[in-house]
Parts: C-alpha cells; structure tokens; sequence
C-alpha cells in the first residue's frame, strides 16, 4: 500500500516556475500509476497529469501541456510535477494519488495525499 505525502507549494507569481513532490513511505509505490489533481475554491477536483508505473507514459489535462512536467524517481520513490509559465488559473490545492492503471477520473485513484496550495499572484 502506498502513503502519499505532497510537498514544494506556495506563492508564485505569474510566469514563475513550481516544483511539486509526491513521495511515497510504503512499499508498492513502483506498482502504481501516480496522478496529481487540483482543487480550486469552489471548484471540483479537477485532473492535472498522470504518470504511469514505468515512468514511460503520461497524461495532462490540455490546460497544462507545454508547461508541467510529470516524472518520478523510482529510487526515491517520489513523483514530481514541474510547473512552469505559471497562471492565476493554476491556484488551487494539488494532490496526488495512486491507481492501478493510467487513468485520469479521480474516483480511479486512492491513497490520496493531504495536498499542498499552490498560489500564482497576477
């Protein structure tokens, strides 16, 4: 079973860059596709990238091609997110989560992580 723990938000302002970690204190952690997701105020949680368990294939919500970045080291057991050109839209809470396949419904996922806020100031 894994146990997420995110970590590296903050306060950014637009244009700048981010670095999110997922890191996994349990033993299956390579078994598992790991995605990340975000929830603004009064929004639902919505899919941001997902990466698969052999780090080869990913997926983004189209709103963060060509800006994110997800990859994960499987030696310390952790999943990143680069976040690039950063926008007001992109405040919100991230999370991560783990699944079985390399899908992107938020109900596919479990394990979830605490989160942690990420705010880009215009």
């Amino acid at each position: 079973q894994v146990q997420l723990v995110e970590s590296g938000g903050g306060l950014v302002q637009a244009g700048g860059s981010l670095r999110l970690s997922c890191a996994d204190s349990g033993r299956a952690f390579s078994n598992y596709a790991i995605g990340w997701f975000r929830q603004a105020p009064g929004k639902e949680r919505e899919f941001v990238a997902v990466i698969g368990w052999t780090g080869t294939t990913t997926n983004y919500v189209d709103s963060v091609k060509g800006r994110f970045t997800i990859s994960r080291d499987g030696a310390k057991n952790t999943v990143y997110l680069q976040m690039n050109s950063l926008k007001p839209e992109d405040t919100a809470v991230y999370y991560c989560a783990a699944a079985l396949n390399l899908v992107t419904t938020p109900g596919s996922f479990g394990s979830w992580g605490q989160g942690t806020q990420v705010t880009v100031s215009s």
